[in-house]
């Protein structure tokens, strides 16, 4: 007869392996897991909605039809269909959004935390670029329409418009909800008093002082 500790672990693994799967591995298990945002996210997603009110709205959105919000410093509109606006992708590793870039404008570096990114050009010529975290090292390409560009999950990266027409991008992410944090935004639209941020920084008191005034505590798309 096998000792009771091995006859313990033997049951034990299995089934804390079970109780630890995130919400998306069950989503998957049972088809689908349309997101409930009447409660709280979690690290592994939103709990699911009931079944009985899961509709085909659930899984579908027109927002990318069409520019999103212009971001003004940038010259840049953003219309993501995530998990917030697609509660069906609850799960399911995938979102997008559309990226209509103006003559002249820029995706400002940023990150997405959760998530990995490709970005295929529909319209315009983009200058595109992600800088390594091992090296600091930049890699950069200049796309045209039809060109396909990745940028690795939580590297600082960019898309600048270098044509004259208004650029158009669909970028699609490895997370229901990759996150985004825009580094103009956390360096200048933050609460740290604009003294800390030229220690932190080394950029002049000055010139934090007019950059935080330029940007402002203000909503970052979501």
């Amino acid at each position: 007869m096998a000792p009771k500790a091995a006859v313990l672990h033997l049951v034990l693994v299995p089934l804390l392996s079970l109780l630890l799967l995130p919400f998306s591995s069950l989503a998957l298990a049972e088809d689908f897991c349309v997101a409930n945002l009447l409660l709280p996210n979690t690290p592994s997603g939103y709990p699911c909605k009931p079944k009985a009110l899961v509709n085909a709205n659930d899984f579908y959105t027109d927002d990318l039809s069409r520019s999103g919000p212009v971001f003004s410093p940038f010259n840049t509109g953003l219309a993501p269909a995530n998990v917030k606006q697609v509660p069906g992708l609850n799960g399911l590793g995938i979102s997008a959004t559309r990226v209509d870039i103006g003559v002249g404008g820029v995706v400002p570096l940023h990150t997405h935390p959760e998530g990995s990114e490709l970005i295929f050009v529909v319209e315009g010529t983009i200058s595109v670029g992600f800088i390594s975290a091992e090296t600091n090292t930049a890699y950069t390409k200049t796309l045209n329409k039809g060109d396909l560009f990745v940028f690795p999950q939580g590297l600082l990266h960019f898309q600048i418009n270098i044509g004259n027409t208004t650029a158009v991008a669909i970028n699609a992410y490895s997370s229901s909800n990759p996150g985004l944090q825009i580094t103009p935004y956390a360096l200048f639209g933050d609460t740290l008093r604009a003294d800390v941020v030229s220690k932190v920084t080394f950029i002049n008191e000055a010139e934090v002082r007019k950059e935080k005034a330029e940007f402002g505590i203000r909503a970052i798309p979501s």
